[in-house]
């Protein structure tokens, strides 16, 4: 740091040396040298305990599953925005043989894309962890007495 060129800036900087030295030497000395350092560039959040897995009364629980279930709809909203890309980008560069050369990009594509639907489709903007258990749970008991989504109703026998 320069030197002060005035009076005034040099009892300004030794206010600021008294503020600021503790907190600067408290994070330096001990909590830096204390922190993971990661090999990764985002953080990594634990797995908490799933919607099914909280009591009714656990506010906490529940929250922390709505977050949960948050950053997994981030996380496979990104999937398959990659996968749309490299589609794209594959079409692009495979110009006319784009049919044939990126069938296998197109049919992961349309795989993720179904999944996603299946757990996330249909339930909004403001979707939690709960709405999305209900979604699994009808469609369950759908397919048992109807069988599979898509397939048609059994007929009565």
């Amino acid at each position: 740091m320069p030197e002060p060129r005035s009076p005034m800036a040099s009892f300004a900087q030794s206010v600021s040396n008294i503020i600021d030295g503790p907190i600067t030497w408290f994070r330096e000395t001990i909590v830096e040298p204390n922190q993971e350092k990661y090999n990764w560039y985002h953080q990594r959040f634990q797995r908490v305990p799933t919607i099914d897995q909280c009591y009714t009364d656990d506010a906490v629980c529940r929250f922390e599953a709505d977050q949960q279930f948050r950053r997994d709809r981030m996380v496979d909203n990104e999937i398959v925005n990659i996968l749309r890309q490299r589609f794209e980008d594959c079409t692009l560069y495979e110009a006319p043989d784009h049919i044939i050369k990126c069938k296998p990009i197109l049919e992961q594509y349309e795989k993720a894309t179904e999944n996603w639907f299946i757990k996330y489709g249909d339930l909004g903007g403001y979707a939690n962890a709960k709405t999305a258990y209900m979604k699994q749970k009808h469609r369950l008991i759908w397919e048992r007495r109807h069988g599979p989504v898509g397939s048609g109703m059994k007929g009565e026998k």
